[in-house]
């Protein structure tokens, strides 16, 4: 099927209708620097502030959609425009909006008209929209008998301006002489005037293009005096951009806000394939909205689109083509969502599921990121589906007045906090890209008085983005009674709910001033937070404070105690209080404040102060005791480390690895055997020396030790010992003679015995060393040197030491072996 630029108008007005959301606060004002959007100029000064109860769901909007008819449109493209239009019943988040298509060329002959009224204004909400649905499907019966190929541009406006103008007041406008909603107009055009063959115009060609262009000024001098806004859309390559300029111009130059773009501009595209876009942007432009885009894919498949934490109010769009196409919906949590009713704070409402275009309205919606799975019948999955979300941020504002309850002249200072209607604090502040925030104080003596807050870090304002915006003013000198106070946001796709608050100036100096200090905390449900009340009482009798809550985050259980304090006369005193967050507290940061008011001067406030409080999941055991744990599981490491590395070289200190037992028999060596590995389990080993018939002795290893095995034994200290068998424990030392038997044993290499294994005497070291007696036939045995005797056959001795001077050592060992 081929497009042509007519069909992407028709396409174009459908979609614009689906978009359409709240717009702006509308208000009383309509010069910079004074609440605004799409308001009307005034002539008197402001009416009072918006009701204290204002409407809680998106800001409604007239609208109409004016759609270029004319010769160039070609018939493929009408199936496309009924598509378009089933988009505006489906997409539109408020139902206070109304809706009007109309379509125009141009009238030639007799029986033509320029126009055709195919929706009359009707209110979007659930009957309307299927009542829009059915008319729009006039669009794709196109009646060339009661309708020329020009284009008309003035008749259009024309008939629009006075849709959107003589409609009977909507209920809960407020009256005679209240604004109503804001009036748009989207043009959408493939050319450019053309009313040479309309005899209305004049008698001939020429003067007929003229006059028509003389025309179009008076009927945007209309629009502008209806307070009425026209954005013109212009594509294909024979747009009169200096006409749709001028359209742009003409019309009521109102805001949705101060942002720059939000004021009516013209804007054309080139091709049909970026109409969807530029449709988008302009209207999310047109009207402080934002455009949420999702991805895109053929059935089966999983579509995405992210919802802010901002918004309050949004409507997900699913352009399927295929009303066989089956949608379902989840939200963050991956949750299936009702097609319509309540669940977990939000609601809902699904509309189109039979039709090309189908939709889901959700109040309150959670953020993040919305699942939207898709299926199709086999035959019906072809063409990609496409998922978008149109959103607003309707915001509630806590406010405090410092001081509450100002004198005529004096200075005070105004902060805001700001959350949602799900009692989402806002603390990020790209979340509010290109907010202004204002204030309008109006009262009894004076005219109304608009200043501005930021949140920039200078001077009243604390800290540069924490989101709570501060601004200071004046009283002027001749307030004389009741203040009220109305801040005012102003950003796309956010609006303020405009709730006053009330004051009273007073007369003379205070008798009870105060001073209202909260605790920046993080705190677990259950726990408080603390508070001081500073207050000076100058009155001779003592006065009554009352400590309250005030615009809580919805949900929270919060008690303040005590609840009443008394300031004692002409004394200053300070009252510590506490917050306690019930344990039924939803985790977040808490909107809100605690004032103090004076009941015994009429309940008049004192003072104010928000709370800066985030409320934050309990911890889990492992959590708390964490440190804990992993501290001693650190410790027993380190003791268990340490212990090990104490065995370790202990058991290094006793191997005898390598150690060489050495036979000998009068200083001749007889035999030698050195230790191996493994041979020597818990520092022991054990041998015997083998004496076979004819030849000499031998050293042998005796596996697992036994009552005939000499035994050679390492301590724990590196000190050497030897178990003769049979015999008693004594110390060796490395490359001294030990007697063994009728031998001698001399141990060699392995680790030296410590020198402190046996402490030497004082004057020098001692050597101490074992030598047998020598064996005779049955004659007296000699003696070891140093005098020792022996008895023949008995294999006694004495170990004998010597000292550093060769003096015999008197602590001699005298022993049997």
């Amino acid at each position: 099927m081929q497009w042509t630029h007519k069909g992407s108008a028709l396409l174009l007005a459908g979609a614009l209708l689906a978009l359409a959301g709240p717009p702006a606060a509308t208000t009383a004002a309509g010069a910079p620097g004074v609440s605004g959007a799409w308001a009307v100029p005034r002539t008197a000064p402001a009416a009072p502030a918006a009701p204290a109860d204002p409407v809680e769901g998106p800001d409604p909007l007239d609208f109409a959609v004016v759609v270029d008819q004319s010769a160039s449109l070609a018939d493929e493209d009408l199936a496309r425009e009924t598509e378009a239009a089933a988009l505006l019943v489906q997409g539109e988040i408020s139902e206070r909006s109304r809706a009007a298509v109309i379509g125009f060329g141009s009238s030639e002959k007799r029986g033509q008209s320029p126009v055709r009224d195919l929706c009359q204004l009707t209110v979007a909400d659930a009957a309307g929209r299927e009542r829009l649905s059915d008319c729009v499907q006039e669009l794709g019966r196109r009646d060339t008998a009661r309708m020329g190929p020009g284009t008309d541009f003035p008749a259009a406006i024309r008939q629009a301006v006075t849709r959107l103008t003589q409609a009977a007041a909507r209920p809960g406008t407020g009256g005679a002489g209240k604004p109503g909603p804001p009036k748009v107009v989207f043009l959408l055009t493939d050319g450019k005037l053309d009313v040479a063959d309309s005899p209305e115009y004049g008698t001939d060609r020429e003067s007929r293009q003229s006059n028509g262009a003389k025309r179009l000024v008076e009927e945007l001098a209309r629009a502008r005096a209806a307070g009425v806004q026209i954005w013109p859309l212009g594509f294909g390559g024979e747009i009169d951009r200096a006409s749709l300029t001028t359209m742009a111009e003409g019309g009521y130059r109102g805001a949705c806000s101060e942002i720059p773009g939000s004021v009516p501009r013209m804007r054309v595209v080139d091709t049909s394939a970026e109409i969807d876009k530029a449709l988008q942007e302009t209207f999310a432009a047109a009207r402080c909205a934002r455009i949420a885009h999702g991805t895109v894919g053929k059935p089966p498949a999983d579509l995405t689109v992210t919802i802010p934490p901002i918004a309050t109010d949004g409507s997900l769009t699913v352009a399927k083509h295929d009303p066989k196409v089956q949608v379902t919906y989840y939200d963050p949590a991956g949750r299936k969502v009702p097609v319509r009713g309540e669940f977990d704070g939000s609601s809902f409402e699904v509309s189109g599921q039979n039709g090309p275009v189908e939709a889901l309205r959700v109040k309150n919606p959670l953020p993040g990121a919305w699942r939207v799975h898709i299926e199709a019948p086999p035959g019906h999955g072809g063409r990609e589906v496409a998922v978008r979300a149109l959103w607003q941020g309707r915001l509630r504002s806590a406010v405090v007045l410092d001081p509450a309850s100002p004198r005529a002249g004096e200075k005070v200072k105004v902060e805001v906090q700001m959350q949602t209607r799900r009692g989402v604090v806002i603390t990020d502040p790209r979340q509010l890209a290109d907010l202004s925030v204002a204030a309008d104080l109006s009262g009894e003596g004076f005219e109304p008085v608009t200043f501005r807050l930021a949140d920039d870090g200078r001077a009243p304002d604390a800290k540069a983005g924490d989101v709570r915006f501060t601004g200071t003013l004046t009283v002027p000198a001749g307030a004389t009674g009741a203040l009220e106070l109305v801040t005012r946001m102003e950003a796309p796709g956010i609006t303020s709910d405009r709730r006053p608050l009330h004051a009273v100036v007073a007369q003379g100096a205070p008798l009870v001033t105060a001073a209202l200090t909260v605790d920046s905390d993080t705190v677990h449900p259950g726990a408080t937070v603390r508070g001081t009340l500073d207050v000076t009482n100058n009155d001779s009798v003592p006065h009554t404070l009352r400590l309250a809550l005030a615009d809580q985050t919805p949900g929270a259980e919060l008690v303040v105690a005590p609840a009443t304090v008394t300031a004692p006369p002409n004394a200053g005193t300070r009252f510590p209080f506490t917050v306690t967050v019930g344990k039924g507290t939803p985790y977040g940061v808490l909107g809100g404040q605690v004032t103090v008011v004076d009941t015994s001067d009429g309940d008049r406030t004192l003072r104010g102060a928000l709370l800066n409080v985030r409320v934050v999941e309990p911890p889990t055991w492992w959590e708390v005791w964490w440190k804990a744990v992993v501290g001693g599981a650190v410790l027993v490491l380190l003791a268990g480390t340490f212990v090990g590395i104490r065995l370790l070289f202990r058991r290094r200190r006793r191997d005898l690895t390598g150690v060489t037992l050495e036979l000998c028999q009068e200083g001749r060596s007889l035999d030698s055997l050195t230790v191996r590995r493994d041979q020597s389990p818990g520092g022991v080993f054990a041998f015997t020396v083998d004496e076979p018939y004819g030849a000499p002795p031998t050293l042998r290893r005796v596996p697992g030790g036994g009552s005939s095995a000499h035994v050679l034994r390492r301590t724990g200290a590196g000190e050497l010992l030897l178990r003769p068998r049979g015999g008693a424990q004594v110390p060796v030392r490395t490359g001294e003679p030990a007697g063994l038997g009728d031998h001698e044993l001399v141990v060699r290499g392995g680790r030296p015995a410590p020198s402190g294994g046996r402490p030497a005497p004082a004057g020098g070291r001692r050597t101490l060393w074992i030598r047998p007696p020598r064996r005779t036939g049955g004659g007296s045995g000699g003696g070891s040197a140093g005098g020792g005797a022996g008895d023949p056959g008995t294999g006694s001795g004495r170990l004998t030491g010597t000292g550093s001077d060769g003096s015999p050592d008197a602590n001699a060992y005298d022993g049997n072996f």
